[in-house]
């Protein structure tokens, strides 16, 4: 059963999932990283090349002919995934793919809509038995 983890109060959740994401691929786990915005999903793969001056976080989209060998594929659609490690959403619904992973990681921004998604988020996993546990950004 996917472990469902929620990263809440997020004041930069691109930023946020940034750091994230390079911790998990120094922990050596292969990450798919979910948004139903293209727009936003845009800006988070630029965000990985910016967010820090000395970090490479080696990533690509999930239709590129090298997501298979890439640590890190985005994707803003349900498609055929190379990775069912660990799954990042940065997106405001469930992705209705998530359980074909091992761990699931929600980040929620500390502003009034996107806490409500998240809540709804929250409660759908709860209400069907996911592991939960939740981790307050800057704590």
């Amino acid at each position: 059963m996917t472990r469902v983890d929620f990263h809440f109060n997020v004041p930069d959740k691109l930023g946020y999932g940034c750091r994230l994401v390079r911790k998990i691929c120094q922990a050596g786990h292969r990450t798919v990283v979910y948004c139903d915005d293209p727009e936003r999903l845009a800006r988070f793969d630029q965000a990985l090349w910016t967010f820090a001056p000395l970090a490479f976080i080696p990533h690509t989209m999930a239709h590129d002919r090298l997501a298979a060998r890439t640590p890190v594929v985005l994707t803003d659609r349900i498609c055929d995934l190379p990775h069912h490690d660990v799954l990042v959403n940065l997106g405001s619904d469930t992705p209705e793919f998530f359980s074909r992973f091992d761990r699931l990681l929600e980040i929620v921004a500390s502003d009034d809509e996107d806490r409500s998604l998240g809540r709804d988020r929250y409660r759908f996993y709860k209400d069907r038995g996911y592991p939960l546990t939740t981790h307050e950004a800057g704590q």
